[in-house]
């Protein structure tokens, strides 16, 4: 893989790696890093690889290399602008009245909100003390930390940023300073969510490099398409009008109430879901009049000027409701290219959202040039190829690439659906965008330390929950390991439901549910108890690091793939659907071969770790059309479905 690397980087060519657990593919892409001339910039999806990276990997290798290369190489971390304390939102934040639109302060403070602040200004005056002994402003740094509600009235974001040159504190900004740091460093790790905006913003922010790497880079294209999303609330128009009425008279800021209040009403009378073809009226109205106040709003406010009494908080104000104006006149279009929806959240919050339907087009303009780009994780290889991954960055598929297994496979629904997503997908110039591709493997033997078993025996599953044949046969699992089980449900439903379960016929085993308590800690008692089972949803799915015989058994209650009502994908489906594919094939199946893949790698994560995953759908064996794309993106554990075979395998793995 390093050796890759570093050709692709001499050629100019991009490259994309697979590379297993266990396979140090950090340090693979990190050495050869190092001789390449200028910044190289490496991109994570997750805070724990970047911790890893930062405070692990570069230091030892740093030490390493220092003899060899007759100096110490730097490194530097670069993250948004809301990661620092912002000096100039600290001064002006009042720990008596936080004015972020957190509270509704009237003439007669209730006792909620006296609480609330109390607590707030707490955490406030203890940033204030900590802001003055720190060296880089990081939050990451603050120990113990503070709640994101404090955090927020002391943060700035990008878009509200005045600039070093019109702020009173530029010369003292953590932020700048960050930025200082990362211009002067051999190698600077950041995380997708930057990058995306760095991307979206004329690569403005991240020092200029000629070599990328993005690990973790099956998330790279959802991440993007998360900053390229945009959303409308009422509560967000009625912040934005008390930010402006010191800049504005009232005849002005009410139009932008207004807009919130016709924007309420039709929150109020649309469904949760895709809103397809024209827009409602009522929605129609609430944006024409939020575009209409927003503009009248910015001409009002002005530009903003170093010599104004209180620069950043009409800065604030003004660019406020400038993204505003932005986001109703995007939705007022109603491209073709986008796609709209109305989210309801558990507490009863309402807000229209806008995304993009493909950022594959983006990507391809902006993630790849001027600079090489290497491209690397465990899950880029779906079905034994790397066109799936390769398209939704923005790369062209290759034809007729080596079939990994020896075994020649016939063309799967996914792969004979591919000119139709090129169809959908955003009209992109990919010409010039060469690529190869890698698969290191893995050092782990899989066939050896694990078992693939799929239940296909049970019955195809019909609903959200848990069915009563699945419960059963995790129940029989649980009970001949006797423990040591992550259990990975596609719903919170099915994860309560087998909670209840395993804890009414488990009697000795804790049964630990994700959401009654924090991560971590439920994570940490997973890891001490070997008479445990850890249960729990999507997040779950990546996250959990749990090397040993702690974990021995990893229970998947069903396939997952991405609801019918989740506004994106189906939205992707249908475009795949209109230019004559298969939107099942082209987008459903992808998503559920990346879920699917991850999941499986929490079993094995050392040399020594041995134990089973255990697929409570029956369609991994028996769908023909789908079922073995699936199993071709696994590791190669060795193969069953007999359920005597896998009970004596754990009674084996429970007495060892």
């Amino acid at each position: 893989m390093a050796r890759a690397i570093s050709d692709a980087a001499e050629k100019g060519e991009h490259l994309l790696v697979q590379a297993g657990t266990g396979t140090g593919k950090s340090l693979a892409y990190l050495v050869p890093s190092l001789l390449v001339e200028g910044p190289v910039v490496v991109s994570t999806a997750t805070l724990a690889l970047q911790s890893q990276l930062v405070d692990h990997d570069l230091p030892r290798l740093a030490d390493a290399v220092e003899p060899l290369l007759g100096r110490r190489p730097t490194f530097a971390v670069l993250k948004g602008r809301h990661h620092y304390v912002c000096l100039a939102r600290l001064e002006g934040t009042s720990a008596e009245e936080p004015d972020d639109g957190l509270f509704d302060i009237g003439e007669t403070k209730p006792t909620k909100w006296l609480g609330e602040a109390g607590r707030l200004g707490k955490q406030i005056d203890r940033l204030r003390d900590w802001a003055m002994e720190t060296e880089t402003g990081d939050r990451d740094e603050l120990d113990p930390g503070v709640d994101d509600s404090a955090w927020r009235l002391v943060s700035m974001p990008a878009r509200e940023c005045v600039g070093a040159q019109r702020c009173p504190y530029g010369a003292e900004c953590f932020a700048e300073a960050s930025r200082a740091r990362a211009r002067e460093a051999d190698i600077v790790v950041t995380n997708h969510s930057l990058l995306a905006v760095d991307m979206l913003t004329g690569r403005q922010i991240i020092p200029p490099h000629e070599l990328l790497v993005v690990d973790e880079a099956h998330e790279l294209a959802d991440r993007v398409s998360s900053a390229s999303q945009a959303e409308l609330t009422p509560e967000l128009l009625e912040r934005a009008a008390r930010r402006c009425r010191p800049y504005v008279d009232d005849e002005v800021a009410d139009r932008l109430m207004e807009a919130g209040d016709v924007l309420t009403v039709a929150l109020a009378e649309m469904p949760a879901g895709r809103v397809v073809g024209a827009l409602p009226d009522v929605l129609a109205e609430a944006l024409t009049l939020l575009d209409a106040g927003g503009r009248k709003t910015i001409e009002t406010i002005g530009e903003v000027r170093a010599d104004d009494a209180d620069p950043v908080r009409k800065q604030q104000a003004r660019t406020m409701v400038a993204d505003l104006t932005k986001i109703a006149q995007r939705m007022i279009a109603n491209a073709e290219h986008d796609v709209a929806w109305i989210e309801r959240d558990d507490r009863g919050r309402r807000a229209v959202v806008i995304a993009p339907l493909s950022v594959a087009g983006t990507l391809s303009t902006n993630l790849f040039s001027e600079r090489t780009v290497v491209a690397t994780s465990a899950t880029l290889a779906l079905g034994g190829q790397f066109d799936s991954v390769a398209r939704s960055l923005g790369l062209p598929a290759t034809v007729g690439q080596p079939d990994p297994t020896g075994k020649g496979a016939a063309a799967t629904p996914a792969e004979e659906a591919r000119e139709a997503v090129v169809r959908a997908d955003e009209a992109r110039d990919t010409a010039g965008l060469a690529w190869s591709s890698l698969d290191v493997g893995s050092p782990f033997d899989y066939a050896r330390q694990g078992i693939l078993y799929v239940a296909a025996h049970l019955p195809k599953p019909q609903t959200s929950g848990l069915s009563e044949a699945a419960a059963n046969e995790m129940v029989e699992l649980v009970q001949a390991l006797g423990g040591r089980a992550l259990g990975l449900f596609s719903s919170r439903k099915a994860a309560e439901r087998a909670a209840e379960v395993l804890r009414a016929r488990t009697p000795g085993i804790t049964i630990l549910l994700q959401g009654e308590e924090s991560l971590p800690i439920l994570v940490r008692k997973f890891r001490q108890d070997r008479n445990s089972c850890l249960l729990g949803v999507m997040s779950l799915w990546q996250g959990v690091d749990v090397p040993g015989d702690a974990c021995q058994l990893v229970i998947i209650d069903r396939l997952p793939f991405p609801r019918p009502d989740e506004p994106l994908s189906a939205a992707r489906s249908d475009a795949v659907q209109a230019a004559g594919g298969s939107g099942f094939a082209a987008v459903s199946v992808p998503i559920a071969a990346v879920r699917l893949a991850q999941g499986v790698g929490r079993l094995i994560r050392s040399r020594g770790d041995k134990g089973v995953v255990a697929v409570l759908d029956s369609r991994l064996e028996h769908a023909t059309s789908y079922g073995p794309f699936l199993r071709k993106s696994l590791p190669p554990f060795w193969y069953t479905t007999k359920p005597e075979v896998v009970r004596g395998a754990l009674h084996r793995l429970a007495a060892s």
